[in-house]
């Protein structure tokens, strides 16, 4: 059970990973505006806040690698970037858009879940 949660935990550093490249290399390109339903200008005039954005999903992905090759020792770590992930992720829904539900936070939920029924 260990191994699946450990997998779930990769996928959502994939997506957080997925997430950074978007807002920090390709919000004014076609697949960053396409990803996030933006128009050029608005792109443009937004551009660096998407990059700070981008740095924070870096850094969550950073500490749930960092969880993962701690190995059992990781436990807390990845518990505590998982929950920053899940309730960013409401936040964003709340806030944003209801698909960040979906692409960030049941992610992480699951992940989350399985990295505690592993315990």
């Amino acid at each position: 059970m260990l191994l699946i949660a450990d997998i779930a935990t990769a996928l959502v550093a994939l997506i957080h990973v997925y997430i950074l490249v978007l807002e920090m290399f390709l919000w004014t390109r076609s697949a960053g505006r396409r990803a996030f339903g933006l128009t050029r200008e608005f792109a443009e005039q937004t551009k660096v806040l998407a990059a700070n954005q981008g740095l924070y999903n870096g850094f969550l992905a950073a500490g749930l690698v960092y969880g993962l090759v701690l190995g059992p020792a990781g436990y807390a770590m990845r518990m505590f970037f998982l929950a920053c992930v899940l309730v960013a992720g409401v936040y964003g829904a709340a806030t944003a858009s209801r698909k960040i539900l979906f692409v960030q936070a049941l992610p992480a939920a699951v992940a989350l879940a399985l990295l505690l029924w592993a315990r």
